[in-house]
């Protein structure tokens, strides 16, 4: 069956009550339980565990923050933080829409989830008396610029969950925004079983298109100020990494620390590839797909290429959050198998 068949799809909302781990649980093995010499009566333990273990810790690029008890009041900032929480059975009172769907400010994968829909706070440049405004006990910010002034400012609001160690200019994969969150959610064992779950999707895909194992791939856009291509590290690289590609050796050669590269016409060529996916990004499709440099790319020759014309897939590769990646393999993988036959 292929996986853009709906009937593989799970339900990517867990709302049922399960127990949650500490960190030092989820990182300790011998702490993960109780053992038959344990004192603690059975009703104590559970009663503990469907509480969450607190205080919880999480490392982070600026250091280990503490949540000291269950947080009610979340915000979350970074670039699908909101999902991640929404996944996780949390509903944010604040939230940034980084890729302007309007409503609640998630993707169709998501939508729905909100019982009351959340404050907008702005991407780049939060609005921070809009989210003092808030009271929150909790920021989540685990997807954004790395930026120590924007970390401190938060930080005296409420305890902030930055980006981790090198997850500066959104360089954070999907997995470690799940784990951080889960673990200053008190909710570790969610996280844990939401990220087996979807790697088993990626696994499954993988070994239904054995083809894009080791076929080099560029994922790039087009703007209205020009061409650009991603680099390893960044969420689009990761996900085609996740099912066999190799990201575009000429494209890694030029990568600094921003999560993708300027590409001029002059050196369009340099995205050649076995695989070429492109999004249009502020502009019409069309001035990729009908671009005469772009046309002339070996691999759009031979038809080997995808200019993404769906919003809602575009933005479901472009979030990759543990809730858009279901979606996005259900639409873009057999489009990858299309153009590489």
């Amino acid at each position: 069956m292929s996986l853009s068949s709906p009937s593989r799809r799970r339900p990517r909302r867990l709302v049922a009550p399960v127990l949650v781990l500490s960190l030092a649980g989820a990182l300790t093995a011998c702490g993960g339980g109780s053992s038959a010499d344990d004192s603690a009566s059975s009703s104590d333990a559970s009663a503990k565990a469907s509480a969450g273990a607190f205080p919880a810790e999480v490392a982070t690029k600026f250091g280990t923050v503490t949540v000291d008890e269950q947080p009610k009041r979340v915000v979350a900032l970074g670039w699908g933080d909101a999902e991640t929480a929404l996944a996780l059975g949390v509903q944010p009172v604040g939230q940034s829409d980084w890729l302007a769907f309007g409503g609640d400010g998630v993707g169709p994968w998501a939508e729905g989830e909100y019982d009351k829909s959340p404050q907008k706070i702005g991407t780049l440049e939060p609005e921070y008396e809009k989210i003092a405004a808030l009271k929150p006990d909790l920021i989540l910010d685990t997807k954004s610029s790395g930026d120590r002034t924007r970390y401190d400012t938060l930080s005296k609001i409420a305890p902030t969950i930055g980006v981790p160690k090198g997850g500066e200019q959104y360089k954070i994969g999907w997995k470690k925004q799940t784990e951080m969150i889960s673990q200053a959610l008190g909710l570790a064992d969610k996280g844990e079983k939401l990220i087996a779950d979807t790697e088993a999707e990626f696994t499954a895909a993988a070994k239904e298109h054995p083809e894009f194992k080791g076929k080099t791939i560029t994922v790039g856009s087009r703007t209205s100020n020009g061409w650009g291509a991603y680099v390893r590290g960044t969420d689009r690289v990761g996900f085609v990494e996740q099912l066999g590609f190799e990201n575009n050796p000429k494209v890694e050669a030029e990568a600094g620390e921003g999560f993708s590269v300027t590409v001029s016409e002059e050196n369009l060529q340099m995205l050649d590839a076995d695989l070429v996916v492109m999004a249009p990004i502020g502009i019409d499709a069309a001035r990729i797909s009908g671009d005469a440099l772009y046309k002339s790319l070996p691999a759009v020759k031979a038809g080997h290429d995808i200019v993404f014309t769906d919003k809602n897939i575009s933005t479901a590769f472009a979030t990759n959050s543990v809730q858009s990646v279901g979606y996005a393999l259900d639409k873009v993988v057999p489009m990858f198998a299309d153009a590489l036959k």
